[in-house]
């Protein structure tokens, strides 16, 4: 019996690599084996810095609050323990948007705080 290779399905898992290396230089966009670890390794990263997106937010967040929330003689941490304390369940990506959009409803929350 002849050896039966599916090349068609070699063919596509082929073609769906060098797809996802597409716009890389050199050898890293069509070279299968160095583009396999181009795409490799680039995955890693992605969900390396879907985990690294969420920190970097949530210090932005925080930066942004405390720069709104020195205009009103208080720190970030006075601000947020008092806020806490009121039993207010805004989180601090609400809070970075009020300061940086909508002043008028922050300053409210900060004099409700004080």
């Amino acid at each position: 019996m002849p050896r039966s290779v599916n090349s068609v399905a070699s063919r596509a898992r082929r073609k769906k690599l060098l797809n996802r290396a597409k716009g890389n230089w050199g050898a890293r966009g069509n070279v299968l084996t160095v583009a396999k670890h181009t795409v490799e390794k680039g995955l890693q990263y992605a969900y390396r810095d879907r985990k690294t997106k969420k920190r970097n937010f949530r210090g932005l967040w925080i930066q942004r609050i405390n720069a709104e929330v020195r205009n009103y003689d208080m720190s970030y941490s006075e601000f947020m323990g008092k806020l806490h304390k009121a039993g207010n369940q805004l989180n601090r990506k609400v809070l970075a948007d009020l300061a940086l959009n909508n002043p008028d409803a922050f300053k409210a929350i900060v004099e409700s705080v004080k």
